[in-house]
């Protein structure tokens, strides 16, 4: 799995865009990081900072495997010479609010003139069309209107709980890669490049097809399997263990909900699967009463493998569990003199080698010179100082 023959062009900040770039860079793909040349990407600034190099964590999360250049594409030099990169690249990433691209002159039709081959993709929160596209949002909003917080509810269902992951960026900048790889592969085939419009919303929406027949079948379905906790049962909770840790607990199938009762000793409770109103409130505290008889790691140790039976880490735990540990999702790099930064690294294996820590998070404007200089001579890139372009 190796995309080192392909060049991306990006033009996103924070967190969406880069994390589907880092993906990209992570397969190999050499990603060009276009930033302004007075501040860059936001996140470079945003503490705490990883030293020596005074730029934040969050930048260095999701930008290893990259390149900075920074290039003012308010003028007219600066818009002149990203075109002339756009020319030789593969892929243009872009994640600026609907009509900006166009408006510097660097848009979808700007680039194909150059390039007809390119695969452009726009990542934006509601999509580049419809009545929100010019809508400013963050990853709140998109959970909302798609319906994920509804369902992301507290215990007794009062009130939406906010994810403390921003899943609406991270899922928006993953399905661009995956459109981007996508798209590569049909130009592959011979059907040219293309433009692709991915919103954040959108894919927030389609990780609710598992439970989107709630919506389509509210006629048909019982009033108390419509609401978000139909998904929670006594077999598929989460229980409070001994050190008021938690686990849980995902016995939906009949033999698995068999095989946990009967190494708890619980056989009675069998009845109780899926029980609701009374007999739910029943089971879970029998269930609850069990649960608390041991700590968290002694029932990860007492129950079989058999059990749909996971622990509830907190995040500084995740890192350190045995099963990240034994798939080396925990990768380091050194960044400049100071201590080695901690990465997550690539979320998939391949029988191919995917070489995911190249190179640190590039230093602002790292590459420069070194990447304008393939398509402009001294003279152009030493105009392009003295007019602060670059």
């Amino acid at each position: 799995m190796n995309l080192e023959d392909y060049t991306v062009l990006d033009l996103t900040w924070l967190l969406p865009g880069p994390y589907g770039t880092m993906l990209l860079g992570d397969m190999g793909a050499e990603v060009i990081k276009i930033e302004e040349p007075t501040r860059g990407d936001y996140a470079r600034w945003l503490e705490p900072v990883v030293e020596p190099t005074d730029s934040g964590a969050l930048f260095h999360s999701v930008n290893r495997n990259k390149k900075s250049v920074t290039l003012d594409l308010k003028s007219d030099e600066g818009r002149e010479a990203f075109l002339e990169l756009a020319a030789d690249a593969d892929v243009v990433f872009e994640q600026f609010r609907p009509g900006v691209v166009d408006r510097l002159g660097i848009g979808y039709d700007d680039v194909r003139a150059v390039n007809e081959d390119i695969v452009y993709c726009s990542l934006s929160g509601y999509g580049q069309d419809g009545p929100y596209s010019d809508r400013v949002g963050h990853d709140i909003n998109y959970v909302g209107l798609a319906g994920l917080m509804h369902d992301t509810v507290s215990k007794d269902g009062s009130f939406p709980a906010v994810p403390t992951y921003q899943i609406g960026d991270k899922v928006g900048g993953m399905f661009s890669a995956f459109m981007i790889a996508s798209a590569l592969l049909d130009r592959e085939a011979g059907n040219g490049g293309q433009y692709l419009d991915v919103s954040m919303t959108d894919v927030v929406a389609s990780l609710g097809t598992g439970q989107s027949w709630r919506a389509f079948m509210s006629e048909e379905v019982p009033e108390d399997e419509q609401s978000p906790s139909a998904m929670t049962a006594p077999c598929y909770d989460v229980y409070e263990t001994k050190d008021g840790e938690y686990v849980t607990i995902a016995a939906r199938e009949d033999k698995f909900w068999e095989q946990l009762l009967e190494e708890l000793g619980r056989e009675d409770l069998a009845e109780y699967q899926f029980a609701t109103g009374a007999d739910a409130e029943y089971a879970r505290e029998e269930l609850q009463a069990e649960f608390e008889t041991r700590t968290r790691d002694e029932w990860e140790e007492y129950l079989s493998d058999e059990t749909m039976f996971a622990p509830v880490n907190e995040f500084d735990e995740v890192f350190e569990h045995p099963q990240l540990e034994s798939r080396e999702m925990v990768r380091e790099m050194d960044v400049g003199d100071g201590d080695p930064f901690s990465y997550v690294g690539f979320p998939a294996k391949s029988s191919s080698d995917i070489d995911d820590m190249r190179s640190p998070a590039p230093e602002f404007g790292e590459h420069t010179h070194d990447v304008l200089s393939r398509v402009l001579s001294e003279d152009r890139l030493t105009e392009l100082e003295e007019n602060d372009a670059i």
